[in-house]
């Protein structure tokens, strides 16, 4: 039990790290912040809709009887659906309404930090609720990867493009890409999947990994466009 609660305690130092390195940094306002913290908070509350949502879905998908038919079909159905795309853009959603409530000047690296926050927010939560029931093992790992965090920082650099270059309209395809890496993700780490083939298992590590990946292009972007006028300029809205 001590192991397993030591495990849960660790597990959320790199999301509150990541947190705080994106909202304390040198230049930037108390309004930034108090931004970030309220982002946050709306990325932990939209756990409550993503929980409605992905038991509406859940219902109607097995109401169709595939789980008996193709239990492999049923297995992507339900990751990238009840899964992947309801959080995808209940965690969009709550980002928008964000920004567009927000007196904030945001800029195209404000965006895809604040969309990152939203995911960190949910994904800390998220957490919680995994680790009922996991092994001290897998908390870590959910920890070690920052779980949605660098799907956030994909949807929100894509906002942040695509509002930098004048496209106002389609803007929920931003988060698409973030979608099918994450469906990827949850399907490529199912057991139907891994049952396929032995060497499949590799697979699911790469898609594993892929967070953390992410995770890092996010601290290099910050980093590299610190400075840069195109990324740190107002928005407009």
């Amino acid at each position: 039990m001590i192991i397993f609660l030591l495990a849960c305690i660790v597990s959320f130092v790199p999301s509150i790290a990541l947190f705080r390195w994106l909202r304390d940094r040198q230049g930037k306002g108390e309004a930034y912040k108090t931004l970030c913290n309220q982002t946050l908070l709306k990325g932990a509350k939209s756990i409550l809709l993503i929980i409605l949502l992905s038991g509406c879905t859940y219902v109607v998908l097995r109401l169709t009887g595939i789980q008996n038919k193709n239990p492999l079909v049923y297995q992507a159905l339900y990751d990238f659906i009840v899964l992947a795309l309801v959080e995808e853009v209940v965690k969009y959603l709550a980002f928008r309404s964000m920004v567009k409530k927000t007196d904030y000047a945001y800029s195209w690296q404000d965006a895809a930090i604040l969309m990152t926050i939203v995911g960190l927010g949910f994904g800390m939560l998220e957490s919680v609720i995994y680790a009922f029931g996991a092994s001290p093992a897998v908390v870590l790992i959910r920890g070690i990867c920052i779980p949605h965090a660098g799907f956030g920082f994909l949807t929100g650099y894509l906002y942040g493009k695509r509002r930098k270059n004048g496209s106002s309209s389609q803007m929920w395809m931003c988060f698409l890409p973030s979608w099918v890496l994450h469906g990827l993700y949850d399907f490529g780490l199912s057991e139907e999947f891994l049952a396929l083939n032995d060497n499949l298992a590799t697979v699911a590590l790469l898609l594993a990994a892929l967070e953390i990946v992410l995770v890092l292009i996010l601290v290099r972007f910050i980093r590299k466009t610190g400075k840069q006028t195109i990324y740190t300029e107002p928005l407009q809205e």
